[in-house]
């Protein structure tokens, strides 16, 4: 470089290519030069092929709706014939507990018990077969 002097209008000019060199860098700063986000912006993911997929997309997000839902439902339903179930084994003890007591306070000795508190004694005497003659009718 020769020595000479600047002009006002050289130092201008520096000054725009200095402004130009400055925004340029600060568009290609705007993205990181990061490798992954490189390759899922260029190669694989861009806004031509998030289009196209985002139909695909909404449809596997329904299905997984469907499927909680499901899983859900069966879930609940699973609960609910378990506490059937135990309501079930409940009422059937219930049901031979009573089954038993009624087979017990039904047999002679208990009836006689219960009979007695009434003033009802047993009878003695054996049964008797009674007969009824009919009567005839003449017309």
């Amino acid at each position: 470089m020769t020595n000479r002097l600047r002009t006002p209008a050289d130092e201008e000019d520096e000054l725009e290519k200095k402004l130009i060199v400055e925004e340029k860098r600060v568009v290609v700063k705007d993205i990181p030069d990061n490798y992954l986000i490189q390759f899922l912006t260029t190669r694989i993911f861009n806004a031509d092929a998030a289009s196209r997929a985002l139909p695909f997309v909404l449809f596997l997000f329904l299905l997984g709706m469907i499927y909680i839902a499901n899983m859900n439902l069966a879930e609940k339903n699973i609960r609910d014939i378990q506490k059937i179930s135990k309501d079930l084994k409940d009422l059937s003890s219930d049901y031979k507990t009573s089954k038993a007591e009624l087979a017990f306070k039904s047999t002679l000795t208990e009836v006689a018990k219960r009979a007695d508190t009434l003033g009802i004694k047993e009878s003695k005497l054996p049964p008797q077969k009674i007969t009824a003659e009919e009567a005839q009718d003449e017309h």
